[in-house]
């Protein structure tokens, strides 16, 4: 009898060494967290879209460059509070479970989104509409602090080894989605309304959509199992360990103390790929009607075109970086970023619609090896007792102090110099730091998430790493037993 044949499927089903991973929970679960992740974006990407008309609804006694600030301060308001729900959400999701935590969070920003639509405007009820503008685009900003964390480390430890690359990406194919479906919406508004109309009463639109969407993402969460790498961790613990002896404040302290240097390099490497990703899909839009004077809908389609095409290809990215490795895909990332920021801009300032085109595909596809990667890079830092907790506070430490503020950050400089070239110099300075981050990170692709089982496909792989395990253990059995 042979090795293989020792090993039974009640064998592998029992052992704790190893998880078979079932695909049809793997697609599911990345159907959930992918339309989470969807909504998200779908959420924020409207009202940058919609900031010219935000900004003449909401601050109509100031205008120009003025009411445009007005209204990116009130975009990254939300972002400045992501750190508090990072914190709430991160740890708790390690405490009791990433399937609750998910659920709430996409209950909070369905719910903000779709209660901006109904806030009366500055003409209404004064100065009363923006600070309710305000405060729900801190709820928003709350519940996005544990979104993003607890997305990807549910998608990571669902997904087997050899393929984590591959599903985690479909985690930033529903960024993308929820970016198209918020500027095709804005789009076609835009067209169909008269300027008066858009004022008055369509610019709400997209955010009531919101209130559906959300309802249909939590049907979808809530029929998902935990993760098998949490379920395998619980089962792991001693009684005197029980989730339920930890206290939240206990597991602030475990998260931090025990992940604070992959915390530090999470916060770079999010903060310099932030910077690209919303210079990029966020400001691009404003960018292209404030500074250069194209048409607002005309701009917003010319993003749609670039959008569609890195939707096409970026799971492929995703399984590049399992066959390739995460690093080198980052690197050449960071290194085109640094190099081609500047000609991709000067090349948009050019007009035309294919110089412009052209030079948002060039940065667009360098930020596919940034979305296609970085879902299965950040998870794979912390080991999964922390992990949610770790990830969502770095993360949305990063994303707040480098990700939201980047319109402002840009647009301020920009009226500040008076240059339109500070957009890309910007973007070249954090893919430097960048790039110097990756050098620092673990490569992880095809290898077993720390305080994980190695996670596979199918019961042959599971035989092939058991043989592998006890063939250790057997040796390091001979070891001893010369030794003595």
């Amino acid at each position: 009898m042979n090795a293989q044949s020792q090993i039974s499927s009640a064998d592998i089903a029992a052992s704790p060494e190893v998880t078979v991973v079932d695909e049809s929970a793997v697609k599911r679960a990345v159907k959930a967290t992918m339309l989470g992740n969807a909504m998200e974006w779908f959420d924020f990407g409207i009202y940058a879209y919609l900031a010219t008309t935000i900004g003449k609804v909401f601050f109509p006694d100031v205008g120009g460059a003025t009411q445009l600030l007005s209204t990116f301060a009130i975009f990254a308001a939300a972002f400045l509070v992501r750190p508090l729900g990072g914190l709430f959400f991160g740890p708790l999701g390690d405490r009791i479970g990433r399937k609750k935590v998910l659920a709430t969070t996409i209950i909070l920003m369905a719910g903000s989104t779709f209660a901006i639509g109904l806030i009366p405007s500055h003409a209404s009820i004064g100065v009363a509409a923006p600070i309710l503008l305000v405060t729900l685009r801190l709820v928003q900003g709350f519940s996005t602090g544990g979104e993003y964390g607890g997305a990807s480390t549910f998608v990571a430890e669902y997904a087997p080894d050899r393929r984590r690359g591959y599903f985690a990406s479909f985690l930033e194919l529903g960024t993308l989605a929820g970016y198209v479906a918020a500027a095709s919406l804005v789009t076609a508004i835009q067209w169909l309304t008269t300027e008066e109309a858009l004022l008055d009463w369509a610019w709400r639109i997209p955010f009531l959509v919101a209130g559906p969407l959300g309802l249909i993402g939590l049907y979808l969460r809530l029929r998902l199992e935990e993760t098998p790498a949490f379920q395998a961790f619980e089962a792991s613990r001693s009684e005197d360990d029980a989730p339920v002896k930890v206290g939240a404040l206990d597991k602030l302290r475990e998260t931090l103390a025990g992940s604070w240097r992959p915390m530090l390099l999470c916060i770079v490497l999010v903060a310099t790929y932030n910077i690209a990703h919303y210079g990029l899909l966020t400001y691009m839009p404003t960018y292209l009607s404030n500074t250069l004077g194209y048409d607002e809908t005309h701009g917003l389609l010319l993003m749609i075109v670039v959008m569609v095409a890195m939707m096409a290809v970026i799971t492929r990215v995703g399984a590049l970086s399992d066959k390739y490795g995460r690093k080198p895909l980052l690197l050449i990332g960071f290194t085109g970023f640094l190099v081609l920021s500047l000609p991709a801009y000067l090349l948009i300032g050019v007009g035309g619609y294919v110089p412009v085109l052209l030079g948002l595909a060039v940065l667009g596809a360098l930020l596919l090896l940034f979305v296609g990667v970085f879902p299965a890079v950040l998870p794979a830092l912390f080991p999964t007792g922390v992990r949610y907790g770790a990830l969502a506070i770095a993360y949305n430490v990063a994303v707040s102090l480098f990700g939201g503020t980047t319109p402002l950050a840009v647009t301020a400089l920009e009226n500040a110099t008076g240059s339109s070239l500070v957009a890309p110099l910007y973007v070249s300075t954090a893919a430097l730091i960048g790039g110097l981050a990756v050098l620092m990170i673990p490569e992880t692709a095809r290898r077993p998430l720390e305080g994980s089982p190695p996670a596979v496909a199918t019961e042959s792989e599971a035989r092939a790493v058991l043989r592998r395990i006890r063939a250790r253990a057997a040796r390091g059995r001979r070891l001893e037993a010369d030794r003595a």
